[in-house]
């Protein structure tokens, strides 16, 4: 990718090195004071010593005085993830409002470890997310290592197109998607809520494409092979391949993101039209 030199997104916020994981560390005179506030609340010790665990993982360590930063990292991965941040606003800021809304940007939190949000504290284990109750993407920069090495997908548009689906989610979000699955998800079987689940995912890997036809077509951000390292990439975050690597079976009922074929053809339509009209998976029987 020729992102070297493009403008860097400001709605960046840098908290790398501040989420902890690990024990409580309260020693003797902790663990009798809780044990103390379970005897007197009736509270089950382990979800006293959970939630002081919850918090000290987001405090700061003794003697840290590290604060957030906002605007654009100094290191080079971190400069990259906010170009394509930022190319995804270009996009999205002409886009969303030929289809009756306009575009809000999102904010990229970048983290490692751990990371509280409006949808909790989660562990960098899970990969990353959009939460929709503070329109924030989280990214612990270590997945791109381990979407290289472990799985296979190396190549900076491979990086590129899992922010550019995490922005895919935010543009669901703007656009009511996200809360009417979520709703319908509420109401009825889990197979049928993985079901739907499966079809908001394929639609941001077609909203990640339409990204990229885009940062191709208006600002040749793209070079040659860039686009197939993110069909790979799509292929290599499949559920069912995923699923072969984790447990050596594969079982379509529990997906929740879609199968390697499935994620491989529709952000190749986002690719290869650059129209969001083209990603309504809500709209097609077959996916």
């Amino acid at each position: 990718m020729r992102w070297e030199g493009q403008r860097e997104s400001e709605n960046v916020e840098d908290r790398r090195g501040m989420g902890r994981i690990g024990g409580t560390g309260l020693g003797i005179a902790g663990l009798v004071l809780v044990l103390g506030i379970s005897y007197f609340t009736g509270t089950n010790p382990l979800i006293i010593l959970n939630m002081i665990n919850d918090i000290q993982s987001m405090s700061p360590a003794p003697g840290d005085t590290q604060t957030v930063s906002t605007g654009s990292p100094n290191d080079r991965l971190g400069k990259f993830a906010s170009v394509v941040l930022a190319d995804t606003e270009e996009t999205w800021r002409r886009l969303l409002p030929t289809i009756g809304r306009s575009y809000e940007d999102p904010r990229l939190v970048l983290f490692t470890g751990a990371v509280h949000s409006a949808c909790g504290t989660t562990s960098s284990a899970v990969g990353p997310f959009y939460c929709p109750g503070d329109r924030k993407v989280y990214l612990d920069l270590s997945f791109f290592d381990e979407l290289s090495h472990r799985l296979g997908a190396p190549g900076e548009f491979a990086q590129a197109y899992v922010i550019a689906h995490e922005v895919g989610h935010h543009v669901q979000n703007l656009l009511g998607i996200a809360e009417k699955v979520t709703r319908l998800q509420h109401q009825t079987s889990n197979r049928e809520a993985n079901a739907l689940s499966v079809r908001l995912e394929l639609q941001a890997d077609c909203f990640a494409g339409v990204w990229g036809n885009h940062a191709k077509q208006d600002r040749d951000l793209i070079e040659s092979g860039d686009f197939e390292a993110g069909l790979h990439a799509a292929s290599a975050i499949g559920d069912d391949r995923l699923q072969r690597i984790s447990q050596g079976y594969v079982q379509p009922e529990s997906w929740t993101h879609g199968s390697s074929e499935q994620r491989t053809a529709w952000l190749r339509r986002g690719l290869e039209s650059g129209d969001p009209s083209v990603c309504n998976t809500f709209g097609n029987s077959r996916l």
